[in-house]
């Protein structure tokens, strides 16, 4: 009789041990199934918030070299080189976006001032007696500033943003702010223009074509500028307890101006906070980024690229993404061993059987193939039932994973921010003595306009696929081949006459 006949037969006769296989096998495909489609729901998400972000390149200052320009002990003795190790210079990072292959770049240069005629800053919570400790009892509302640690402590009642272009600056880009009345900045538009927050406009009557008055102090000699109002923008950002400590840093008292008032109030000329540079191409990235660090001084500026941040912001999709590759090793390994037990007693249990035929002259190969059909046919259901209920499986646990490893990586960094402190508003202000803020703010105001809060992932979208299933289909059948081989080592090494006797 032919093997794969007597296969199907022992399986319909043995229904009690077949329901048995299925249960088992199914449980073990159900979790491979899962650890699976957990895997590639993380690396395809992955991927979608890399394309969606596309391909961006930030310039900013290096962070040890702001330091040494913050240590007067170890400061160099030419007191004109702290410019160049503060900001980036302005040609340069023009150089860099006139390279083929960036498709916008994006330039910011941020300082504070105070109010002058016709406007009054939205008022924070910094009389209060935490705030007034924790700024040294700088006061606030008069624009000064009190050296603190080798740095100067920004205050005022504005920053003031100046960028070659709105529309590429990181609220605008992530849908937190935006224009809902007048124009943004462009690279085309007149000095002392000024786009403001509608909280501000609303609480200073002032619409798009009035003008207010703002004061700047650089090396304490204070100048006005009048600014004109040409367009208003609604933001939902809210004020973090940090930037409540200083009217400046509060989000609503953020004016958009472009890069040359921006600069002429700080007292400079040609330079940037930091550049932001997207390009066409993102397999391009990695050789954009070496072709600029060979044409800078790396020891005065840092480049970063957008795939490094997502490296740090997506790692826990890549954490889950390795724990599910893992889950599918495990249970497979463990599937194999628990099958393969399985097997062990049923062969043993059919010792008589296997040494009729053998006795009749059956082949061992065939022998073993018919152990192995009887486990592919338990195989082929168990295939159904978790195709099925694997996709579900994966949802829940992959779902789960995601929040717990978002958690531990959100309290190892330090808070929902990430640590972040300040935000654009402040992290790159100059006082308004002309002084540069503290350094760890260069950088990360260039970062965030690579990395929106819009892109972080909340959930999986775990989806059953052909591919999915033709590999379980692989795992599913190395496992009983595996099983069958281990089971039936022991039996088909024994001759008839053994295996007779002993029964």
């Amino acid at each position: 009789m032919n093997f794969i006949k007597r296969a199907w037969l022992v399986t319909k006769a043995k229904k009690g041990r077949t329901a048995l296989l299925i249960l088992v096998t199914s449980a073990i495909l159900i979790f491979v199934l899962a650890g699976l489609t957990i895997k590639n729901a993380a690396e395809s998400a992955v991927d979608s918030a890399k394309s969606k972000a596309g391909a961006t390149v930030s310039l900013s200052v290096n962070r040890e070299a702001m330091m040494k320009a913050f240590r007067p002990d170890e400061s160099s003795s030419d007191s004109s080189s702290d410019e160049g190790t503060t900001s980036v210079d302005l040609s340069l990072a023009q150089s860099i976006a006139e390279k083929e292959g960036v498709s916008s770049y994006y330039f910011s240069s941020t300082t504070t001032v105070t109010a002058g005629d016709n406007i009054s800053a939205i008022s924070t919570t910094s009389t209060d007696s935490e705030a007034t400790d924790a700024s040294d009892n700088v006061d606030v509302s008069s624009g000064a500033s009190q050296k603190s640690g080798g740095m100067k402590m920004a205050s005022g009642d504005f920053t003031i943003t100046g960028v070659n272009s709105t529309a590429n600056a990181s609220d605008f880009t992530s849908g937190t702010s935006e224009i809902s009345e007048g124009e943004g900045i462009t690279n085309n538009t007149d000095d002392n223009a000024a786009v403001i927050s509608s909280d501000l406009a609303d609480a200073n009557d002032l619409k798009v074509g009035d003008t207010f008055t703002v004061i700047a102090t650089v090396d304490d000699k204070e100048t006005n500028y009048t600014l004109k109002v040409i367009g208003i923008y609604e933001s939902t950002s809210t004020a973090s307890t940090a930037q409540m400590m200083f009217n400046a840093s509060n989000p609503q008292n953020n004016i958009y101006t472009n890069i040359t008032t921006a600069n002429t109030m700080k007292g400079k000329k040609d330079v940037l906070d930091s550049a932001v540079y997207t390009l066409s191409n993102p397999e391009e990235l990695s050789d954009f980024v070496d072709e600029v660090e060979n044409e800078i001084d790396t020891d005065s500026y840092s480049v970063v690229s957008s795939d490094e941040l997502y490296e740090q912001m997506l790692s826990p999709l890549n954490n889950i993404s390795s724990i599910a590759q893992n889950i599918v090793i495990l249970v497979a390994v463990a599937g194999a061993v628990i099958l393969t037990l399985i097997v062990v007693f049923s062969i043993r249990e059919r010792r008589y059987e296997i040494g009729v035929l053998m006795s009749l002259g059956e082949e061992r190969l065939k022998i073993i193939g018919q152990f192995f059909t009887e486990l592919f046919l338990v195989t082929l259901v168990s295939l159904v039932i978790a195709s099925f209920a694997g996709n579900a499986v994966g949802n829940v646990l992959g779902n789960q994973l995601l929040s717990s490893s978002t958690e531990q990586t959100t309290s190892q960094q330090g808070g929902p921010g990430g640590g972040r402190g300040f935000d654009q508003g402040n992290d790159d202000s100059n006082s308004s003595s002309g002084q540069t803020n503290k350094p760890s703010g260069r950088g990360m105001e260039g970062m965030m306009q690579m990395v929106s809060p819009s892109q972080e992932i909340e959930d999986l979208d775990i989806k059953l696929t052909g591919t999915d299933i033709a590999k379980l289909g692989g795992i599913a059948l190395l496992i009983s081949f595996v099983s069958t081989i281990l089971a039936s080592i022991g039996i088909v090494r024994m001759k008839p006459k053994d295996i007779l006797s002993s029964n």
